[in-house]
């Protein structure tokens, strides 16, 4: 009888298995140059052809339906006829008006990321809610300015600005309004308005809505005593006999609605204007600033345009690009003024800035690693010695996957960019190329299609519109 036991090998031991070489290998020097074949083709073979040749993205920091996202789709369908190239507005919401325009001024300057700006830029920037200020754009165009005013339901006990004055008096911090984010262009107006007939900022209480719309549909529904917005945006509430307009904060009565008395007739030397404009990334090239400047121009005096303003109760108000830009110089030391007198300070509190938490993270991160290091835990692979090429190349070799997408991702697109690169980090790993590839030829179009296509996401388009 054959003894099994006898014929198995014994004291085999076996190699550790090591990863192959980073540099050495010949799969680690196809892995390298392709980065930098995509890094040297994003670099020097942008497209030569004339601006613009592929769609734009109006970016409108404020929720659909509002003033400023009706102006800037009247203005991007006008632009389209223009520019000869699709303008897609996207609403980026949140933050109080922080999400969009910090979108807006950290885009690419190559002219095909607009922002729809407005007054509270100012504002959040003095408010300490973000770093970004005017000073990040190159000024295109300024659109239109509008008053705040002050609306009630038509069925409110309140039938001017002296009943509800006299309402805040007798009940300090009763009331409840709103028409934008806390601090924003209607709630300074509210303040504004308040400190010029004595009383202070908190004796009304301001609840946040992202816009005018939502506030408009809250008072409407019972939850807010009045609302501060523009008589544009509550046009057809007040025609349709459903609010009542107490005043308006302009020099004069506004053309569209003659009907309405301003404060100043009411006895009050009260005014405040919000603006809007549209803004590209600093840096954008002067040529791209002056074709998107002069087709502005011509949609501002397209018929189309007017006859949308003059009915929508829209002023329009016109400054090419130095003019705006000294208008947006103007306002900001004006409000870096008034956030800073003491009457303001309630606008400036907030429990936590925007960067609090990127911030927390960072030093948690931070932390982890110096205790890792102390503990001795933070350690390459066996095979592989601390402080080599090697070593350091497989430390930071996902934090290079990541600079090599963002390099190249505006300029080749979202589709080619991640397909590349998913499919090398996946064969870099050890996943055999056929399943590398039809791993990423199934992630990636399925990423686009939901983020993209459901979820309206506008990623970088490139090269081929995709």
């Amino acid at each position: 009888m054959t003894n099994h036991d006898a014929l198995a090998p014994r004291n085999v031991s076996y190699p550790p298995r090591r990863c192959p070489p980073v540099f050495g290998s010949r799969r680690a020097r196809l892995v390298a140059l392709v980065l930098v074949a995509l890094v040297a083709t994003a670099a020097g073979c942008r497209s030569q052809r004339a601006y613009p040749n592929r769609p734009i993205l109006l970016v409108c920091p404020w929720s659909a339906g509002g003033g400023t996202d009706r102006v800037s789709r009247q203005v991007a369908a006008l632009l389209e006829q223009e520019l000869g190239v699709p303008v897609n507005v996207v609403n980026a919401t949140g933050g109080a008006g922080v999400t969009g325009h910090t979108r807006g001024a950290i885009a690419q300057p190559d002219g095909y990321t607009l922002t729809m700006a407005t007054v509270e830029l100012h504002m959040l920037h003095w408010r300490g809610l973000t770093s970004v200020s005017y000073k990040d754009y190159e000024p295109v165009a300024l659109l239109n300015r509008d008053a705040t005013a002050v609306f009630v339901r038509n069925d409110s006990p309140y039938h001017n600005i002296d009943q509800l004055e006299l309402a805040i008096r007798e009940a300090p911090g009763k009331l409840r309004a709103s028409g934008t984010t806390h601090g924003g262009a209607w709630h300074l107006g509210m303040t504004h308005w308040l400190l010029s007939v004595g009383l202070k900022p908190a004796d009304v209480n301001w609840i946040p809505f992202n816009g005018s719309t939502p506030s408009l549909q809250e008072l409407m529904a019972g939850g807010l005593d009045f609302v501060c917005c523009s008589l544009p945006e509550a046009q057809t509430l007040v025609e349709g006999n459903q609010l009542r307009c107490l005043g308006v904060m302009s020099q004069e009565r506004i053309a569209q609605f003659p009907d309405i008395p301003t404060f100043i007739e009411q006895g009050r030397d009260c005014t405040f204007v919000g603006w809007r404009g549209i803004v590209l990334p600093k840096d954008t090239p002067p040529e791209v600033v002056d074709r998107v400047a002069e087709a502005l121009h011509k949609v501002v005096e397209n018929e189309q345009f007017r006859e949308f303003m003059d009915n929508s109760g829209f002023n329009v108000s016109w400054a090419a690009p130095d003019e705006f830009r000294a208008i947006l110089a103007d306002d900001y030391e004006l409000f870096g003024k008034l956030f800073n007198d003491k009457a303001f300070q309630m606008l400036r509190r907030t429990r936590f800035g925007p960067m609090f938490f990127p911030k927390v993270l960072g030093v948690l991160i931070v932390l982890v690693t110096v205790v890792l290091l102390i503990t001795k835990q933070l350690k390459p692979g066996a095979d592989v010695a601390p402080f080599s090429w090697p070593g350091l190349w497989r430390a930071g070799e996902i934090a290079v996957w990541v600079i090599a997408y963002l390099l190249v991702v505006e300029y080749v697109g979202f589709v080619l960019t991640a397909g590349v690169l998913l499919m090398l980090l996946i064969w870099r790993m050890g996943i055999r190329l056929p399943l590398a590839v039809a791993t990423t030829l199934v992630v990636v179009p399925l990423a686009y299609q939901v983020f993209a296509v459901a979820l309206r996401v506008p990623l970088p388009r490139g090269w081929f519109g995709w």
